[in-house]
């Protein structure tokens, strides 16, 4: 199948199954597209156990499809600057103390805690031969919040703008972090850096990870803002293509450079997106560049949940009993993890301000895995790591087991969670 073919099947998928969604389910979106496409699946698995050329097409078709090219250094650029656009840059300078320290601390805490757990629970409890180093793995690519699930989740809910900034803006800060993190701990774990891995190092590669694309993202953002005023809204397909190039050049100049093309988006997608949020006046970025980035962040999303249900085609292969065991134990593992990551953070805060009640379950709760995890997941499946397929093919499997937790049930159940606005602001799990 060519790339024009897969093109032409997701998006009419995501067509078909929207039109589906709206008409029947009149579920969340993200939450429908997945639900129909996780049940196309089964539906093509059990049609495979009559028929197996049904089957076998369609595992084709995810083998060849590599979800973690597509979505890290394709999908994830477009999604991060679409979702950033919209985020209201005051609010989040008032929260940037709680939101530094939920991407930072918050998300090494989760790491560390979640492979500690998964270690003894794999070893001791289920009786896996895992070493410490792969555990950790898993806990740095599950421990950061997806923004794309989490975006796409909160577009549907009525929370007060001082928390939906903390879940906003952690979500879009932390995946630097997050993949900071995963490339050392991978790096220890395979050997693959050829070279010995230090402190030093690791600070190293924080520094050009995370500063570098911040330092990208400015300078694109403010040549973005500058082409912006300079056009000044007289030719809106102008805009269009500014954008989108500033996008296109800033994402190959990241990878070119090997730094965060995500953290790079956040912050072109910031500057851009000044005072499209507010309700009285008109951003930079005029009406019509903000209809188009709609346009694209809500097509991709829902192309990137209808892939996510349609992995299950390539993971079910690899699947057995004793993985749905660890998978449903790192579900709770996980999310032990995230209240820790929340919690000592904010505790840490605490004498310096309150917040408002609620806090640390919604935090909690409303941090969503998605699409990144997945796909950070199946990078461990790339021969030149040398990861035995047994640990890859665990992780896999686990890492699924949790996103699929975190947003069908996380997902749908969140609104229940939103606090009553009162006027005591008192912290509260």
């Amino acid at each position: 199948m060519s790339i024009l073919d897969l093109i032409a099947l997701l998006v009419s998928l995501a067509a078909i199954f929207t039109f589906i969604n709206i008409h029947y389910l009149k579920l969340s979106t993200t939450i429908g597209l997945m639900i129909l496409a996780l049940g196309m699946s089964i539906s093509i698995l059990g049609i495979g156990v009559l028929y197996p050329p049904i089957r076998e097409v369609a595992e084709n078709i995810m083998k060849n499809f590599d979800f973690t090219e597509v979505l890290l250094n394709v999908m994830l650029s477009f999604l991060l600057f679409a979702g950033a656009m919209h985020v209201d840059i005051q609010k989040l300078k008032e929260e940037g103390l709680a939101v530094g320290l939920l991407a930072l601390l918050g998300t090494l805490i989760s790491t560390f805690v979640v492979g500690t757990l998964m270690y003894y629970v794999l070893n001791g409890l289920l009786g896996f031969n895992m070493s410490f180093i792969y555990c950790l793995l898993f806990g740095a690519l599950i421990s950061p919040t997806d923004p794309i699930a989490v975006l796409a989740i909160l577009k549907t809910t009525k929370i007060s703008k001082n928390l939906s900034i903390k879940i906003e803006g952690e979500s879009l800060f932390n995946d630097g972090i997050g993949v900071v993190v995963f490339l050392t701990i991978l790096a220890i774990a395979t050997g693959s850096s050829g070279a010995e891995v230090t402190v030093g190092s690791v600070l190293m590669l924080f520094g050009q990870e995370v500063i570098g694309g911040i330092l990208l993202g400015l300078a694109l953002g403010f040549l973005a803002y500058y082409l912006l005023v300079i056009i000044d809204n007289e030719h809106t397909e102008l805009e269009v293509l500014a954008t989108l190039s500033i996008v296109l050049v800033g994402s190959q100049l990241a990878s070119h450079f090997h730094i965060s093309g995500p953290l790079a988006m956040v912050v072109i997608g910031l500057i851009v997106g000044q005072g499209n949020s507010s309700e009285h006046e008109e951003g930079i970025a005029g009406s019509y560049v903000i209809k188009f980035w709609e346009l694209i962040d809500e097509s991709l999303n829902a192309i990137l949940f209808i892939l996510i249900g349609l992995e299950i085609l390539v993971i079910i292969n690899a699947f057995n009993v004793s993985f749905l065991y660890a998978g449903l134990i790192s579900i709770g593992v996980v999310l032990f993890a995230r209240w820790l990551g929340v919690t000592i953070p904010l505790l840490i805060m605490l004498p310096f301000r309150n917040f408002e009640k609620g806090t640390i379950g919604m935090l909690t709760w409303g941090g969503l895995r998605g699409g990144i995890s997945v796909a950070l997941a199946l990078s461990l499946t790339d021969k030149n790591f040398k990861i035995d397929p047994s640990i890859s093919n665990l992780i896999i499997s686990c890492t699924y087991c949790v996103v699929l937790f975190s947003v069908l049930v996380q997902g749908m159940t969140i609104k229940k969670l939103i606090p009553k606005p009162k006027n005591a602001d008192v912290i509260d799990s």
